[in-house]
């Protein structure tokens, strides 16, 4: 018979907060088509881009839209590249209404991403419709050291502070950090550095061979091959104005 008189309850489940980076999608407009349109352009050289990430949607720019949002098929159009969208922030009060009753969740406001630096003037252009932006609590001093392989579908984080790698990054792998990113090893998989807006962030391997780079949400992907100074070779990623650099070490 199973002892419990000392009223010692073994528990099958602990209860822990976690904190967990999402991709916020940031709209800039109310029009569903409109949306549509612009995911496919930004993602048509990498459908893969969400990998099943969890998606806040960001709604702080068009709260005072009077414009219907059909949310429906925004999650649908999200989905359909690999998204899951979970969670909504910064709408007005009908626009959250309509979001929860598709099952997103409110994101509190606190969590909202720091916007990079403004840029020099330059010719004006369309806004965008949807960015694409990684959010992440404030950051703090430090870095993170990771001293083993990650594999497909592994992803590392480093919130405020550096990243430093000392084994493989393999392809379907990501490694994110708010600061720099540090691979001492073959990186084969998604690299993002500054993913809350530092346009000083770089991402540095002895062995560049990666899936995709981005820095301060810029990125590119590599289904162009790379050149042979800097393909398998000690490089470093950086950003000059709104271009990706990519040079040999």
């Amino acid at each position: 018979m199973a002892d419990d008189t000392a009223g010692h309850v073994r528990s099958s489940i602990d209860l822990k907060s976690a904190q967990l980076p999402v991709v916020a999608v940031v709209l800039k407009s109310t029009d569903t088509q409109v949306l549509a349109a612009e995911l496919a352009a930004r993602l048509q050289d990498e459908p893969g881009f969400f990998d099943n990430d969890p998606v806040l949607i960001d709604l702080g720019a068009v709260q005072d839209d009077p414009s219907p949002i059909d949310f429906p098929a925004l999650v649908t159009e999200l989905r359909r590249y690999h998204a899951r969208p979970v969670a909504v922030r910064g709408g007005s009060s009908a626009q959250m209404q309509a979001a929860h009753e598709q099952g997103l969740i409110a994101a509190p406001e606190a969590a909202r991403p720091v916007a990079p630096p403004a840029a020099a003037p330059a010719p004006q252009e369309p806004a965008p419709a949807v960015v694409l932006e990684a959010a992440a609590p404030s950051p703090g001093p430090g870095a993170v050291v990771v001293d083993k392989p990650l594999r497909s579908g592994q992803q590392v984080y480093a919130r405020g502070a550096d990243l430093v790698v000392l084994a493989m990054v393999s392809f379907g792998a990501e490694v994110i950090a708010d600061g720099n990113v540090h691979v001492y090893a073959p990186l084969r998989g998604r690299a993002i550095a500054g993913a809350r807006g530092d346009t000083s962030a770089r991402i540095f391997s002895t062995c560049l061979e990666p899936q995709l780079v981005s820095v301060a949400g810029i990125y590119r992907t590599t289904e162009t091959e790379l050149p042979d100074s800097v393909r398998g070779k000690p490089a470093q990623v950086r950003l000059e104005g709104e271009k990706l650099l990519i040079e040999p070490l």
